[in-house]
């Protein structure tokens, strides 16, 4: 019991040290951050932009909220369309650039997916990443460190049992049983990824990110008449739990009076 204590002190000091950064700097500026787009086809297997717009637009928000574009990877599973170019999404290149931004960039961890997904896991180009893949990704590299990681994708509350550690936050747009909706062709974003872009500016931090995200799903779905709702899901870890609040987004200034 004692030894147990003692190792979760020791964990909640390590992210203290991580999640106390120098005053003048953004809270995430010594962040490693992926974010990658899974798929290229609509939910009948025709070809959409969804997942794309949603990783191009959301490696801008995480930048205006405080991450840095030199401890950024992007992922697409077709990289020519685009400029700049991102990387291809493909699992063990997105292992080796969690490697390469881990060993420079040391204060904590974000990674956000985009993609359809399956009762076993997340579509990763012409592959299933499954829960257990991903955990040894991020245990090789992360490791200890504040992570937060968030996956827009059918079932994804799969990934929970798998990724769930004291040190972490997991955000999932459904389920494990549910689908999440929004990956038609007329769509221009997945409704998870639409939210999320639509509270980033106005949050202040993750928890905050995650309630209102959650309440913006719930909202669009009914609108729509979308059934059964996909009730996004949230799992912080209780060693992170009281450090977050500590990790503000950053917010652009105001426009000055006239």
């Amino acid at each position: 019991m004692i030894s147990n204590l003692a190792r979760q002190l020791v964990l909640c000091l390590g992210l203290w040290v991580a999640a106390a950064p120098a005053s003048a700097a953004p809270a995430f500026a010594d962040w490693s951050a992926v974010v990658v787009a899974g798929d290229w086809h609509d939910h009948d297997g025709g070809p959409s932009e969804g997942f794309d717009n949603a990783r191009r637009d959301v490696a801008l928000a995480l930048q205006g909220a405080g991450f840095q574009a030199a401890n950024m990877r992007q992922f697409s599973v077709r990289p020519e369309r685009y400029t700049p170019t991102p990387d291809k999404s493909e699992p063990n290149a997105i292992h080796g650039a969690l490697r390469g931004l881990t060993a420079k960039a040391s204060g904590g961890c974000l990674l956000y997916f985009t993609s359809h997904g399956v009762r076993q896991g997340m579509i990763v180009d012409d592959r299933v990443l499954r829960p257990s893949a991903l955990a040894g990704m991020i245990d090789t590299t992360c490791g200890s460190r504040p992570t937060v990681v968030v996956i827009s994708a059918c079932f994804s509350g799969v990934f929970i049992n798998d990724l769930a550690k004291p040190n972490r936050m997991i955000l999932t747009a459904a389920r494990p049983d549910r689908s999440s909706f929004g990956c038609g062709q007329a769509d221009k974003y997945p409704y998870f990824d639409d939210c999320f872009l639509q509270v980033m500016p106005r949050a202040q931090e993750f928890v905050g990110l995650a309630r209102e995200i959650r309440a913006c799903v719930a909202g669009r779905e009914a609108v729509e008449g979308m059934r059964p709702p996909s009730e996004p899901q949230v799992w912080i870890g209780p060693a992170l739990a009281p450090l977050l609040p500590l990790y503000g987004f950053q917010t652009p200034p105001a426009p000055p009076r006239s």
